[in-house]
């Protein structure tokens, strides 16, 4: 049987691996567990062809070598072999983040084998599927929290779950999950911190708004990343009060797991007339400009900005 597992939830990937996993009793790497990564790529075909000793059945998988993309030589070469050949004593797991639907490979995989698509989930998926984890651990989390959860760490499963895991052990059986839990114990992802960077920013804050970006630097964030992650971000807000609230979702481009998002930016630019976000995209080129002509400090002109615009 050959399976393609392929998107961005690594988490739901890892968990259809594990269930075809289940099919054996024993599974011995090198012989009947052959794992192949872009550095064996070459050997897959004579890997498919060599049984596997001892053994009835063998598990090959491969694992982000881009086989289902265009120009993919050995993806080319796997194509024809399966068009020429039954795979037989063979399970056989690709496993990708991209793929290309118009390769020959993957048209073939659609007559030959199973597709799963495993992208994240959306967030009222996602807020059940917590609340569903923390209640088998004996631990309640609400409806609202599960979404400033979500708003917190992402979409992600793999990052959901790790998250998660630290405010259960934390809060204990019989016990609540708190928004101040969740601020203090959990990784935030980076988009989510520009958010209450922008809140601060809007609510003319200058404090809180100098501490989130401190606090960005502490956690070790490039400089330059963190203003090329406030110009997207007052970049959206832009489009937003340019949409005037019309097709926001389809302006920003936003995913189906992320259309949360909408109110979030909504409410920001609200804070904001449009030539003032027009105003602080300009200053995050010009700053960006100077800094890397020499003429000033990354840091500096980012707080510049920021005191500028809380004023």
């Amino acid at each position: 049987m050959i399976y393609l597992l392929y998107g961005e939830d690594n988490y739901i990937k890892n968990e259809l691996l594990k269930k075809i996993k289940k099919n054996f009793s024993e599974l011995t790497l090198g012989i009947n567990y052959i794992m192949i990564d872009e550095n064996n790529i070459d050997n897959l075909i004579s890997d498919l062809e060599i049984p596997a000793f001892g053994y009835d059945t063998k598990l090959i998988v491969t694992k982000d070598c881009n086989l289902v993309k265009k120009k993919s030589i050995v993806g080319e070469k796997l194509a024809d072999y399966i068009q020429d050949n039954d795979i037989e004593g063979v399970e056989f797991v690709i496993i990708e983040n991209e793929i290309d639907k118009t390769t020959s490979l993957y048209k073939i995989l659609q007559k030959k084998g199973t597709i799963k698509e495993c992208n994240e989930k959306k967030p009222f998926e996602l807020i059940t599927q917590i609340k569903k984890i923390a209640s088998a651990y004996g631990v309640e989390i609400k409806e609202k929290e599960a979404q400033y959860f979500i708003e917190c760490v992402g979409t992600n499963m793999e990052d959901i779950i790790n998250e998660l895991r630290k405010l259960i052990e934390y809060e204990g059986k019989g016990n609540t999950i708190k928004k101040e839990d969740i601020d203090s114990l959990t990784i935030k992802k980076s988009e989510s911190v520009i958010f209450d960077l922008t809140d601060n920013l809007g609510k003319r804050n200058i404090k809180e708004a100098i501490n989130v970006l401190h606090n960005l630097e502490y956690s070790k964030e490039p400089v330059q990343k963190i203003l090329i992650m406030l110009y997207k971000h007052f970049k959206k807000l832009y489009i937003v009060k340019l949409s005037d609230n019309r097709n926001v979702a389809e302006n920003l481009k936003l995913k189906p797991n992320q259309m949360f998002l909408v109110t979030k930016y909504q409410t920001q630019a609200k804070y904001f007339e449009e030539n003032e976000l027009r105003k602080i995209l300009e200053e995050f080129i010009n700053l960006d400009e100077k800094s890397k002509n020499g003429n000033v400090d990354l840091d500096v002109g980012l707080e510049s900005i920021l005191c500028k615009y809380c004023s």
